[in-house]
Parts: structure tokens; C-alpha cells; sequence
């Protein structure tokens, strides 16, 4: 499994070293380093990314993002395709999905779990870039509900921001796909190619029973063209 390169790990400590917000009871609770990032990580060559937004309290009693109501949604989805069965146990949701690579948008639990500021965000961005542009070595990126999708407008030039934000109003948006030109705080430009799905949280009634069709459709997709 990849591990972050010591010195992106020192700067991630930093940058969260007078962050506000941070659900500092969760993490006592939980026997946690509040600096502490929180990433799946995953094989650098993982033909699949999955981004989401942060963690939540599950994600911070496990030390891994994607394992609380919403992730498993993903992980369960995961692990019938590679075991052809229901996923019951939290070692089965911890263990499925292995062979992709996670990552969000500020791996900081934030209290009552409210969205980040963009300001926050516009903070960690060049630091989760490099996990994604440096640490991760493939392009197939599902995105997980608008503010993970809308996360990669950051720090780019505003065509790319207007093109993700006119893909996100189209009615066929979990259905297609964005290819764009990553610009990555090396100054590479990286090719990615998003994947917009719905965030898979029980409070997002609209999408919550048909996130598991939804991105098995998207792994098929990805699948056949691998």
C-alpha cells in the first residue's frame, strides 16, 4: 500500500496545526492525533481513484476514510462485485475495495460534519493535488457529490471551472464523464478524466437508493474500457 512521502505528511500536520473547526471531541474520543490526515490511499498504480468530500466519526475511530454510513454505500458495492456477496462485518468494509485508491478534499473531521469553507478547501488544495497528481499514478477519478467534483475547479484556469460547472447542471452528469487537463502544483498538467457519482449519504434522500446501480454502472464502464 502507498504511504504518503514524509515530507507531504509534515505539511499536511502543519497546515491543520491552527485549523478551526476541527471535531476535536471526536477525536479524543477516538484516541486520535488531531493533525493526523486521514486517506485510504491505496496502490499507486490503481486504476480507479474514489474522491469524496471529509471525514466523518467512523472515519476517525478507523483511521480510514469511506467506513461510515455514506463510504460503505461505495465499499458495499465493492464487495459484492469482488466477492459476490453481502457485505456484514466492518473488517469486510475495510477490506473491500483494497485494490482502488481514496482520497478527499480536507482529511479533517469537521465539527457537526459542515462542509468546509472554501477557504479551507483553497488551503489543503495543493497538498491533496500532490496526492493525486504525484502519490497516485492513474487518471479514472469517481468523484463523490458536487463538492468533490467542483474541488478540482480550484486553483485552475476558469475555462476548466466553467466546464465543470456546466457538467455538473447537465441532467446526464452520472452518466458521462469529464476529461481535463489538471494543472498540478509541480506546474505538470495531468490528464484526468472525472466521474461524477451523487454523495452516497443516507441525508441525500434523492440519490441514496440508487447510488449502488449508479456506480456499479460507472465500474462497469471503467471496467470495459480498461
Amino acid at each position: 500500500m502507498t504511504t504518503l512521502p514524509a515530507a507531504l505528511h509534515a505539511q499536511f500536520r502543519r497546515t491543520a496545526a491552527d485549523l478551526e473547526r476541527v471535531d476535536l471531541p471526536v477525536y479524543q474520543a477516538a484516541n486520535q492525533d488531531p493533525l493526523e490526515p486521514i486517506f485510504g490511499l491505496g496502490p499507486a498504480t490503481a486504476p480507479i481513484a474514489f474522491f469524496g468530500r471529509d471525514p466523518g466519526r467512523d472515519e476517525v475511530f478507523h483511521g480510514v476514510p469511506f467506513i461510515g454510513a455514506g463510504g460503505r454505500q461505495v465499499r458495499r458495492v465493492l464487495f459484492a462485485r469482488e466477492h459476490n456477496g453481502e457485505l456484514e462485518t466492518t473488517e469486510q468494509a475495510l477490506s473491500a475495495g483494497k485494490g482502488h485508491f481514496w482520497a478527499n478534499t480536507v482529511p479533517y473531521k469537521p465539527v457537526a460534519n459542515k462542509a468546509w469553507s472554501m477557504a479551507v478547501k483553497r488551503r489543503f488544495q495543493p497538498l491533496v493535488a500532490q496526492v493525486l497528481c504525484d502519490v497516485w499514478q492513474q487518471s479514472d477519478v469517481i468523484t463523490l457529490g458536487r463538492e468533490a467534483f467542483l474541488w478540482f475547479a480550484i486553483a485552475q484556469p476558469p475555462a476548466l471551472a466553467q466546464q465543470l460547472q456546466q457538467h455538473w447542471l447537465s441532467p446526464e452528469r452520472f452518466h458521462t464523464q469529464v476529461d481535463l487537463d489538471y494543472q498540478a502544483p509541480s506546474g505538470q498538467t495531468r490528464r484526468l478524466r472525472l466521474h461524477p457519482l451523487p454523495h452516497p449519504s443516507p441525508l441525500n434522500a434523492t440519490w441514496f437508493k440508487r447510488f449502488p446501480g449508479l456506480l456499479a454502472a460507472r465500474l462497469n464502464q471503467l471496467e470495459a474500457h480498461q
